[in-house]
């Protein structure tokens, strides 16, 4: 596995024009360079387990809203869940937002900073969310304005959006925490915060929704109270792990106004790419039926598969993140294209294995979503778009997770808006002219496919980014370590090694 990622290494330096590292002994190439593949894997894992548990999580509420007498409150529960889930989406910046720039400053071994970044961000995410709260009436009678839903279905899904939506300054502080705590790569702890929020979900499902009969409002309440449990689990671990003489000497600094306006922009450049992309899904559901009820039903179990695939790569992506935002703070930029390299192929399979299983076996997997044979016949013609979204997407979702690493929410924003004016766009005119399913998908496709190439092509330039002439600075990865060792430490555990790989060099290396 070393060679392999040696060689890709290699490939990615010598195409791109990145700056390789040469060291002497290949025990320091292999150790060194690719000393991060575990603590990426570990990244990755958690963040993946966190991900799926949020659908899990909401696959039992519709089960238990779909086992009720009246099928409504499963209908406006979903409805509003839509709303929810849009306006929660394109405020997951704070999440996003939090994980880089922590882990910046953990590479920087700078513990303030680090108490800033969740500091502030926690602020935001406050703010944000009570103003949530009291423009609850108009935001949900606003949303269900554009809907032409039956009565009873509205009732229900206001219902569910009055009481869920208490639950938005909490959610929006376990974006800070969750992302605060990858920063530092605290794994286990935010693994164990989403099985507290999600298993107090469904236990609360059980006891709202079907014990005390509270239907759609019981499953709004439900899921408002895990959140705050979870918050308070968090809060918890927090408190340990703070000191208060810590939070004294910090609290001035809160309030810098041009680390403020930064931090604004750079959730705002996030906020803006994340609308982007929704705006894109949302347009893409809504063409579809247009299309008819076969269409759009065809549309809506293949982007279940592309939405399953989405929550393994955003987790690759974390994972990304934080290694690119702590090799960043280090001034390890060599460490950049290797990681890139381990990422992408993770990616890359990821995306073919959910695109092969569809591909070979359409009829069984499609078949498991849907009895209804009148859409699973036909589906089998729209499989090739699938794969070829799956792996665009895949990479190009990864790549989000770099750029956030670095900070750069520019390049998201830009990227996103660039490929939604040029692919996305001309090629849905095309397809409500001629109503065409293929020509929908070739739009989608177009959109992933464009943000894939741009982001791509801008890697070369991150690679030799802070690297100073002439030096040779390679982080010392501690497996059981939160807070990686100074670049000083790093640089004399480096020079070390080179001795005991080549004792009789001594006098190069002097």
């Amino acid at each position: 596995m070393k060679q392999i990622l040696t060689i890709l290494s290699k490939l990615i330096s010598e195409n791109f024009g990145g700056k390789r590292i040469t060291t002497i002994g290949s025990k320091l190439t292999g150790e060194y360079t690719y000393g991060f593949v575990t603590r990426y894997f570990r990244l990755a894992i958690a963040n993946v387990l966190s991900n799926i548990m949020i659908p899990l999580a909401n696959l039992v509420s519709v089960i238990f809203l779909g086992h009720l007498e009246e099928i409504h409150h499963l209908a406006g529960v979903a409805l509003a869940g839509n709303l929810l889930n849009f306006l929660y989406f394109v405020l997951v910046f704070l999440r996003m937002g939090t994980t880089g720039v922590t882990a910046q400053a953990v590479g920087r071994d700078d513990r303030e900073g680090v108490l800033l970044v969740g500091l502030r961000n926690g602020l935001i995410a406050v703010v944000l969310g009570a103003a949530i709260v009291l423009l609850q009436y108009p935001l949900g009678h606003l949303g269900f304005a554009l809907l032409d839903v039956a009565p009873e279905v509205k009732a229900s899904g206001l219902a569910y959006f009055n009481t869920q939506i208490w639950g938005a300054p909490a959610i929006l502080l376990n974006f800070v925490l969750f992302g605060w705590f990858l920063g530092q790569e605290k794994n286990g702890l935010v693994v164990l915060l989403s099985v507290v929020g999600n298993a107090a979900n469904i236990a609360l499902d059980y006891l709202f929704i079907i014990h005390l009969g509270w239907e759609s409002m019981g499953a709004g309440v439900s899921y408002a109270t895990s959140q705050y449990l979870s918050l308070l689990v968090g809060l918890i671990f927090l408190c340990k792990e703070i000191q208060w003489q810590e939070l004294r000497e910090v609290a001035g600094k809160i309030w810098d106004t041009s680390a403020i306006r930064s931090t604004l922009t750079f959730n705002g450049n996030i906020f803006i790419s994340n609308l982007v992309l929704m705006f894109t899904s949302l347009t893409f559901n809504y063409q579809g039926a247009q299309m008819g009820t076969i269409i759009y039903a065809q549309n809506a179990l293949l982007l279940q598969i592309w939405n399953l695939n989405f929550y393994f790569v955003e987790g690759l992506g974390y994972g990304t993140e934080t290694l690119v935002g702590n090799f960043k703070g280090k001034g390890a930029s060599q460490q950049l294209a290797p990681l890139v390299g381990v990422s992408v192929l993770t990616a890359l399979l990821v995306g073919l294995s959910f695109s092969g299983v569809c591909w070979l076996f359409p009829d069984t997997v499609f078949g498991l979503l849907t009895n209804h044979t009148e859409v699973t016949e036909n589906i089998h013609i729209f499989v090739p778009w699938l794969l070829l979204a799956l792996i665009c997407s895949s990479i190009g979702y990864m790549l989000d997770g770099y750029f956030l690493g670095l900070a750069e929410g520019d390049t998201l924003r830009n990227v996103s808006l660039i490929a939604l004016a040029v692919g996305f766009l001309p090629a849905d005119v095309v397809a409500i002219k001629f109503e065409s399913n293929h020509l929908l998908w070739l739009a989608f496709l177009l959109f992933d496919a464009i943000r894939m190439v741009m982001l791509g092509v801008q890697l070369p330039r991150t690679f030799a980014r802070d690297v100073e002439s002439g030096s040779v600075s390679l982080p010392a990865i501690e497996a059981d370590s939160d807070f990686p060792l100074s670049i000083e430490a790093d640089r004399q555990q480096m020079l070390a090694e080179k001795l005991e790989v080549c004792p009789d060099e001594k006098s190069l290396l002097n």
